[in-house]
């Protein structure tokens, strides 16, 4: 099987992914279903499910990297998620049972998603493979938001995402390889490994400052240098723009240097942005954009490697379960710590921004205790 064929069907599944999440997870059904349900509890509950979707993947990927299975369980979970698309259409007049198989969705993308990741590992080119999927994945959000999420409408939309999904994720159900490795897992050994808790620490500070960066630029955009929504709607364009050359860029670069020398140079750029958030002028957001998306594809591109790269032999699956975790409830905490230093600095939008550097250097210092070259006392 070609390489190059290989590497294409992987970015195209990431494609499909970002389709899924732009159109039904992040616009059309919260809109839909808090129109039948109170907010609260759509919150709760939906993030619930990532904490069953975290269980349910310990114990399926200990399964899969045990006897070989990650490439089965991956058929099966993204099968799984254009099926559940077509009954979300077909119970779409009962809110309450489309709300419950929404949660089954959920899970089923989630398990997907650990596997589709653990799958990297089959590849030589790993940073290339990650990048090119950061990359395509960025083309397809965008193609979504611009395209199709005008035109089209709940029900309906569940057949055409689901569609789109399946034939975006046809070629990797095809041509991914299993990994050959395989390793008994014990939870309870995992769980002792510090350095490995401390690298999903701070993979999870960044991840947070970059959710919450996606979930408040246009209201930073808004509030601080009064743009309107065609002015916000070109920087986080060009903020796509930069994740598509950073994904090229920086896969490129990954495969060259090697993650662990490469991922630490996050910590700096993003508090280099987070500096540059405060200080420019209004003239010069559109290149800060291009840098937003440069800082969230290092993000994306180099941390999955550098998970493979460090820790991960045969126990992929369960690795990466923890990073599927960390990946979904990212923005919690770093919205919680925004919303805490708009209220103590009186509403100044740019301060706030700026003390957002806590999460660069929280990073930084749990990523040097989960290195083995920095000995630090008691760890």
């Amino acid at each position: 099987m070609s390489k190059r064929l290989r590497l294409l069907s992987f970015a195209l599944y990431d494609s499909a992914e970002t389709v899924l999440g732009a159109l039904v997870f992040s616009t059309l059904y919260p809109l839909y279903i808090t129109e039948h349900l109170d907010t609260k509890v759509y919150s709760a509950l939906y993030g619930f499910s990532f904490f069953l979707s975290f269980l349910l993947a310990l114990q399926l990927g200990r399964v899969a990297d045990s006897r070989g299975l990650r490439k089965r369980f991956f058929i099966f979970f993204s099968l799984g998620v254009p099926l559940m698309g077509l009954v979300l259409h077909l119970t779409f007049e009962v809110p309450t049972v489309n709300f419950l198989f929404y949660l089954l969705l959920a899970l089923v993308h989630q398990q997907a998603l650990v596997f589709y990741n653990s799958l990297l590992k089959s590849f030589d080119a790993r940073g290339v493979a990650s990048g090119l999927g950061v990359a395509v994945g960025y083309v397809g959000s965008a193609v979504a938001l611009l395209f199709l999420a005008p035109r089209v409408e709940l029900p309906q939309a569940f057949i055409w995402v689901s569609l789109i999904f399946f034939l975006l994720s046809l070629p990797s159900l095809l041509t991914l390889k299993e990994p050959q490795e395989r390793q008994q897992v014990r939870l309870k050994e995992l769980l002792k490994d510090r350095r490995f808790l401390f690298l999903m620490g701070s993979i999870l500070m960044l991840m947070e400052l970059a959710h919450t960066l996606i979930a408040m630029m246009g209201v930073y955009l808004r509030e601080v240098y009064a743009l309107d929504k065609q002015e916000i709607y070109r920087v986080i364009g060009l903020s796509a723009l930069g994740g598509v050359l950073g994904g090229a860029f920086f896969g490129l670069l990954t495969d060259r240097m090697s993650a662990e020398r490469l991922f630490p140079f996050g910590f700096f750029l993003w508090a280099g942005f987070v500096v540059l958030l405060y200080f420019t002028p209004e003239s010069m957001l559109l290149p800060l954009g291009l840098l937003a998306g440069l800082c969230l594809s290092h993000l994306w591109t180099t941390s999955r490697v550098l998970l493979l790269e460090k820790f991960t032999e045969g126990d992929v699956s369960v690795r990466f379960s923890f990073y599927s975790l960390s990946e979904r409830v990212a923005s919690t905490v770093g919205l919680m710590v925004w919303s805490f230093f708009l209220l103590v600095t009186g509403g100044q939008y740019r301060l706030s921004a700026l003390l957002m550097l806590v999460f660069p250097l929280l990073g930084l210092v749990l990523y040097l205790l989960s290195d083995r070259r920095f000995k630090v006392k008691g760890f």
